[in-house]
This record gives C-alpha cells, structure tokens and sequence, in this order.
C-alpha cells in the first residue's frame, strides 16, 4: 500500500473509494514512488479533489525543479503537464499538494516507458519461464521498474482510475511475478539503451483482443461497425470494451514510449479478421493514450498443434497469423515472429526470452535508431514468370539462408543448413487446388514452383498450425508465414 496517496480521509468514506472524485487530494494509482516517467514528452499528472481547489505538482531532482498549477474541474479532476525530461540518472522527487494536503513519491527516474499487455503468454511469468530459477537470481536490474495493473471486474464503463498497486524496483525478489515477455523486453532494452526502463503490465488469460480496445478503435475501422452498431445498444460482443474498461483506462493518458502485445490464441477462429481488430486496438490506444506516434509491436503466434498436417492449402493458425502479418500496414507497428519457438504440445511455450528480445529489436531499430535487423523476412511482393513465382521480402539484412533453431534458450544460435531444402511452400494452380513446391534462394529473393502446375496463381509459406520452417536472415531470424491470396 502507498500511505501517502491518501490523506486526512475519515474511516467513514473508505466505502466511497470505488469514485475517485472525492474532496480530498488523491493522485492516480499509476503515479508512486520508484516509478519511470517518460523521458523527452510532456508528463502528465492527474487526479481527483475538491471541485476549485488549487492544486501544484513539483518535479525537482535537486537542481532542476520543474512546476505546473491547476484547479480542480467541477467534475472533480485535475490535471496537469509538466516539462519533458531527459533521462540522466537522477532520483526525482514529485510533490502534489492542495491547501494543507500533500501527496509526495520519491525515487523516481525518468526513462523509457512500455505498456505490456495481452493474454496468458503475455501474463506469463518470469517464474514460470524456461530457465527461471537463474533468470530471477541474475534479475538484479535496479534502474527496471515494474507496475503490475491488479485484475479488475470487467466493466461496461471506463473505471476513472487502475486499481491499487505498488511499482516494484526489479531485483531477484520482485520479478518473479512480473510478465515474462515484458521482463525480457525490458531486459533487451535496458542493455542496449542503458536508461531506466519502466514497465507496465496489464494483461489477462483466456480473452479475445475486442475487451482490450476502446470505443474509438472501433469507430475508426469501417469493416467493425457491427462492433459499433453493438456498442450503441449497450451490447458488448466478445466482451468489446470491458477490459480496457476496468484494466487499461485507469491508465490514460500516461506518457509511454509504446505497447507490446502477445494476444490472438483466443481469436484463432477470426482468421484474416484480426487484420482489422488489431487495427482497432491500435488506433484506439493512440487516442486514448493522446499519443499518434504511440509505438505498437505485437507477438504473432508461435507453432503450436497436433502435429503438421502434411495438407499444402495449409489452415489452423495459419489464417490468424496472416491477419497479425497483414495488420503491420498500420504505420509504427511491428510483429515479432516465433514460428520456430513454439511447443506443439504446449500452448504456453517456455521460451519467453527469444520474444522479449524480438520484441526489443522492433524497438531498438524504430524506436531507438540502433543499427539492428528487426525482423526476420517478412513478405512484400511476387512476380509469376512461367511456371515460377519469385518473392520478395522485407528485412532480408545481410541475405536469406536456410537454418535450423539450435536450442531452446534465449539466443542459443541458429544454425545455417545450406544442403537443406526449404520446407513449407505450396502454390496453387489456376484451378484454384494446392500443391507441394519447391523453393530456392536466388539473391534476395525466393523462386518457388511444381513440377505439376503450369500456371501458378499463389504462393504459401508455412500456412499451418505447426509448420516445420527453415528459412531465415542472416541475423538468425525467421521468415514470417504468409499467403499471396487476396
């Protein structure tokens, strides 16, 4: 518990505290001591008091102090921005006074900030994590923090504040509990950049992408206006809203660098749909978080199943994850792939290190401007000459290889296997029928074809619940599955 975030409040009204807009000074849930704020963007303070009181934030590290004043709305809420600063390592000290009440956080450094949010593999933690006994002894990151926003009731209306919780200065003793995938974005990030990392996790297991994203996302994306239409009735289908509702909204509009996302295993039905829902989201946090530029990078799904099902128009997974492809249209999104890290017989891989670090290489190259490869090979365009198609990609770096995944931990290296064949390509033929194909590395591209189509009209690539893939950059990388088909 903070003690300090409430002051002078009789034990008469604690029944009362579900409402933020009380008389006396309160500070949203998300602001404490040992918290990050956002370096080089406005900071942005909010809370609740008595409607026409004055009310002051100071920010100071000792030598530079910085202030803002406001009053508190009729509707109870004050709000305030104070000057962007620079991360350089300095304990700041935040005071939040109005009359004789005061609210102070101490211990707190500013840097990069990242929500984390999703289902389970995003909920999963450190602890459960391959190789966890020594990841949480070694997790001796004081310049990492970590707020955990608590499960909430899902809500048919966006809750004013997060609830209560504490950030937590990452050591062996806290991060066990943390998101896993997070920990180790963080952990990329903190290596790399070296300034404070602050993280914010707001996840639950089980749920479809549509209780995450706001009214606005929807309303920005024409092919969900059933969503809409469903909203203005006061229906929530797929429980549209009402996490972000009780999780997410407490939380704006907080400065943060971006989000990271692992989501979609319970949206596996919806197919080419996400396309569009995660469109959604994406637009709906950018307004909710005030920030249009908010960097968006989202986990596509691992390999996971009974096996391969040995079919080449593919299906399973395969349709989903081209939808999570195929959202990256949306400028400032990225998607790191695990096709190869999966675990067929565990939904929940363990491996959880190697999607931290894909993740942060998204960032480390957009974000950060770091000269790294973000992304394995990821489709961009085909050409159909005879018989064969050619295909080009994105992020190819240094050229394309075929490889096998050598271990099972975080950044074991990928082993280059030259002789091999490249597995997973099928075209299909003017008949609309699939085939088998084989596939070489010319340059750059990749020039797929069978023997039994003339005419092929489209290619696949790993287009399966549980492809066995082998085509990667040299950055050690795989190529994301696709489909050509309109």
């Amino acid at each position: 518990m903070k003690p300090s975030r409430f002051l002078l409040i009789p034990v008469m009204l604690l029944t009362l505290l579900s409402s933020p807009a009380l008389a006396q000074l309160k500070v949203a849930n998300v602001f404490g001591s040992h918290m990050v704020l956002q370096q080089d963007m406005p900071i942005r303070v909010w809370g609740w008091g008595e409607p026409g009181r004055a009310v002051q934030v100071d920010l100071t590290d000792l030598q530079t102090a910085s202030a803002s004043r406001t009053a508190v709305g009729d509707d109870g809420r004050w709000s305030v921005e104070l000057k962007p600063r620079k991360a350089n390592g300095k304990s700041l000290q935040m005071l939040i006074t109005s009359g004789d009440e005061k609210v102070e956080f101490t211990e707190i450094l500013a840097g990069e900030v990242w929500i984390c949010s999703g289902q389970s593999n995003m909920e999963w933690r450190v602890t459960q994590a391959a190789n966890a006994q020594q990841e949480v002894a070694d997790a001796n990151y004081p310049t990492i923090r970590m707020f955990n926003v608590p499960k909430h009731v899902k809500q048919n209306e966006p809750q004013q504040d997060a609830q209560e919780a504490d950030w937590q200065v990452c050591s062996p003793d806290t991060v066990g509990g943390f998101s896993a995938v997070g920990y180790f974005f963080g952990r990329s990030l903190s290596r790399e950049l070296d300034v404070p990392i602050g993280l914010v996790g707001t996840n639950w297991g089980g749920q479809r992408i549509e209780p995450f994203t706001p009214p606005v996302g929807f309303d920005q994306v024409p092919q969900l206006k059933d969503y809409v239409d469903e909203l203005a009735q006061g229906k929530f289908k797929g429980g549209a809203t009402q996490i972000y509702n009780g999780m997410v909204a407490g939380l704006t509009p907080l400065s943060v660098r971006g989000a990271i996302w692992y989501q979609g295993e319970s949206n596996a039905n919806d197919g080419l749909r996400y396309n569009y829902l995660k469109e959604a989201l994406v637009k709906g946090w950018r307004s909710v978080f005030q920030n249009d530029k908010l960097s968006f990078y989202w986990v596509q799904l691992a390999d996971f199943g009974r096996g391969h099902t040995g079919e080449p128009a593919g299906g399973g997974w395969g349709p989903v994850r081209e939808g999570q492809r195929r959202a990256l249209r949306v400028p400032g999104t990225g998607m790191a792939v695990i096709i190869d890290i999966g675990a067929a017989n565990d939904i929940h891989p363990r491996n959880k290190q190697d999607v931290g670090h894909r993740l942060a290489l998204w960032a480390l190259a957009k974000d950060y401007g770091k000269d790294v490869v973000p992304s394995g090979p990821l489709y961009a365009n085909h050409k159909v000459d005879g018989n064969k198609v050619h295909i080009s990609f994105d992020y190819v770096g240094e050229g394309l290889m075929v490889a096998d995944k050598g271990g099972d931990f975080y950044l074991d290296p990928v082993q280059a296997t030259p002789d091999a064949a490249i597995a997973e390509f099928s075209v299909q033929d003017k008949d609309g029928n699939w085939h088998w194909a084989t596939a070489a590395i010319e340059g750059d591209s990749v020039v797929v074809w069978s023997d039994d189509v003339a005419e092929p009209q489209n290619v696949r690539y790993a287009y399966d619940s549980n492809p066995r893939v082998n085509l990667y950059n040299k950055a050690g990388l795989p190529a994301s599955p696709f489909t050509t088909v309109d």
